[in-house]
């Protein structure tokens, strides 16, 4: 009889066929029916993933957390250039968008969310952060040279949209042929490189359309509290 914590302990061991089907998939078979059903009948039991599967948790927890801190970063480093506090909020407004097209993605090559899906997400985090910073400092310098700010972000739209969408493409372009590829080796890479494809091309969409709206935005709620109060004199007869 093996005791861990005072506790008496079985382990139960199982190797996973990839080519079969994916780790996460076996994973969530087992906490939505296995175990249930074995709680219900054994309700003092407890239950913990280790192995392979207790170190991408681990992982992914880092990652999160690491993205966390380089998001931090990356608003610091934008915000002196820029010297802004609200125009970094803008440029780095597409990421979750990003998150939005490597889910669909995922959805139409049938793969699930892993590990190497995080590292594309971070790598095209970086892509679409650099689109949006180019056509902000568009806009800025247009602003700038004493153009009016409608027609600063409806020139940095038409001069900005050819290198911004060119980018993409051939960022997603690049990443193709590994997501077509049927080799063993490539399978551990496909999702990262699905994630990085989708999120870039779909997120730059957003790029051109949310990032000019967004500086409208923001520029009218600043003008408005710099606004200077206006004061009524009253005249007593």
């Amino acid at each position: 009889i093996r005791r861990e914590g005072g506790y008496r302990t079985v382990y139960v061991y199982g190797n996973i066929d990839e080519e079969v089907i994916e780790p996460g998939e076996v994973v969530k078979q087992v906490k939505e029916n296995l175990l249930p059903q074995l709680l219900d009948e054994y309700p003092s039991v407890k239950s913990e993933l280790g192995g392979a599967i207790e170190e991408q948790q681990a992982q992914a927890n880092e990652q999160l957390l690491f993205f966390a801190g380089g998001m931090i970063l990356v608003y610091i480093l934008l915000a002196v250039p820029l010297k802004s506090y609200s125009q970094p909020l803008i440029v780095m407004s597409v990421i979750p968008f990003s998150l939005t097209g490597a889910i669909w993605g995922h959805f139409w090559f049938g793969l699930d969310i892993s590990l190497m899906s995080g590292f594309g997400l971070i790598a095209a985090a970086g892509v679409v952060i650099n689109d949006s910073l180019v056509m902000t400092d568009f806009i800025n310098q247009a602003r700038r040279a004493g153009i009016s700010i409608k027609d600063a972000v409806i020139e940095a739209g038409c001069a900005r949209f050819r290198p911004i969408l060119l980018t993409s493409i051939t960022t997603f372009a690049g990443v193709l042929p590994i997501m077509f590829e049927t080799s063993l080796q490539a399978k551990f890479v496909i999702p990262m490189a699905v994630a990085l494809g989708f999120a870039v091309m779909f997120a730059t969409l957003i790029t051109l359309i949310l990032v000019p709206c967004l500086y409208i935005i923001l520029t009218d709620i600043g003008a408005l509290f710099k606004r200077p109060l206006t004061s009524k004199k009253v005249s007593v007869s």
